[in-house]
């Protein structure tokens, strides 16, 4: 792609974090919650896209990013994961942070903050928010994650509406 060679860091982090807002709007044509994640290399390659998958099992483990976390240690090695980027619609929670660090993915894009997803969703049975950042869980541990976000919030939050409230 021509244009994306052109374009700076700041420009390609929002491109890629759209792109992760394309895939949770698919999870929601899916009967899933509207998350969200996909794996950049260094290179600009998607390497992974990952849905939310709490259904049908009603699986409150299976979160976009820790979903993506546990195909990308699995299948890629770890020279590529420390120079990836993972791009999520929503801040990873406490488990899906911890999934990213033990991964060793080495970057984090984020769009929607947990706290303001805590707002958005309420008390929902289906998604009781920790309101815990996820830099706070990264630098308990012992290499460097590098963290950008919240980043086009507004956006990220659209992608929430009317699904909470049901």
């Amino acid at each position: 792609m021509e244009s994306m060679s052109k374009m700076g860091s700041s420009e390609l982090d929002e491109f890629f974090l759209r792109r992760s807002f394309d895939v949770a709007r698919r999870s929601l044509t899916h009967g899933n919650h509207p998350f969200g994640a996909i794996l950049v290399d260094q290179n600009r390659n998607v390497l992974i896209e990952a849905e939310n998958g709490y259904m049908p099992s009603r699986d409150g483990t299976a979160h976009a990013e820790r979903l993506l976390a546990t195909q990308a240690c699995t299948t890629l090695n770890a020279d590529v994961l420390k120079g990836a980027t993972l791009y999520s619609s929503a801040e990873p929670c406490a488990m899906c942070a911890g999934a990213i660090y033990w991964a060793g993915i080495g970057r984090l894009v984020y769009g929607l903050s947990e706290h303001r997803l805590r707002g958005v969703t309420g008390n929902h049975p289906e998604n009781p928010t920790l309101d815990l950042p996820c830099r706070e869980v990264f630098k308990s541990g012992q290499r460097p994650t590098e963290v950008k976000g919240p980043m086009l919030e507004d956006e990220a939050e659209a992608l929430h509406q009317g699904v909470w409230n049901k």
